[in-house]
């Protein structure tokens, strides 16, 4: 059994712990993408069995299991490992959504559901789709909430949002200096993203960041026009 000093385990810690970040700069509040994550379990619950694979209860013990340590991490500082855990958890949210589309667009040409059913599922669907790639974008742009953190007014490197395009005399004189993007923003980015197909006030500059925004604009057109065509029948 391997034994550490206080001194080994002190800087082993230091080596996975979020950086110092400067004495001036406020982290930005991690809950709403964690209030996020719990609506996605709701609107997951809220499908039918037939588009759920497995348990009903099996993304609400993922995220459940995950989330907390997701927390705990981000208390204790341990930096490295919180961006593993966050990084894990959207890639299990995802996979859960892109199963359940499958599932429903091999389940319309059946008439498994009833009308309400599909509307029901469709609008859950569509809600994940907006905050499962509001947080890819969040987690993975400008070094995702923690490399944000590290300086005041951090500017991102995927999108160019309107308060990043003005200049720095402007920022003072509207009180926000040090402005930087949070999960409401990316939130905002991916609503617009699935209603008008494109971000709208937001330019993509990244090409990852393109091929998100492409991915998540497919995928709620492909909802809106499965639930459009699964209308045009039934008015039929």
């Amino acid at each position: 059994m391997i034994q550490y000093s206080r001194e080994q385990f002190e800087t082993l810690v230091a080596e996975i712990s979020h950086p110092d970040i400067g004495p001036d700069v406020v982290p930005e509040p991690r809950w709403p993408a964690w209030i996020a994550i719990l609506a996605v379990r709701g609107l997951y619950a809220a499908l039918p069995q037939s588009l759920v694979i497995g348990p009903r209860w099996g993304l609400a013990a993922f995220i459940a299991a995950l989330l907390a340590p997701l927390i705990l991490t981000y208390k204790r500082g341990n930096c490295r490992v919180n961006r593993i855990l966050g990084h894990l958890l959207s890639l299990v949210v995802t996979g859960f959504m892109i199963v359940s589309l499958v599932l429903l667009v091999k389940a319309l040409p059946t008439h498994a559901e009833t009308p309400l059913q599909l509307l029901r599922s469709a609008v859950a669907l569509w809600l994940t789709n907006v905050i499962v790639f509001a947080g890819w974008y969040w987690r993975l742009d400008g070094g995702g909430p923690h490399g944000r953190d590290m300086e005041a007014g951090h500017e991102t490197d995927a999108f160019l949002f309107p308060q990043m395009a003005l200049s720095p005399d402007q920022r003072r004189s509207m009180g926000i200096a040090d402005w930087s993007p949070t999960f409401v923003d990316y939130l905002f980015l991916a609503f617009n993203t699935s209603t008008a197909l494109s971000p709208t006030d937001t330019p993509v500059l990244s090409r990852w960041a393109k091929v998100l925004v492409m991915v998540q604009a497919g995928i709620s057109l492909l909802v809106i026009v499965l639930l459009a065509g699964r209308a045009v029948n039934i008015i039929r």
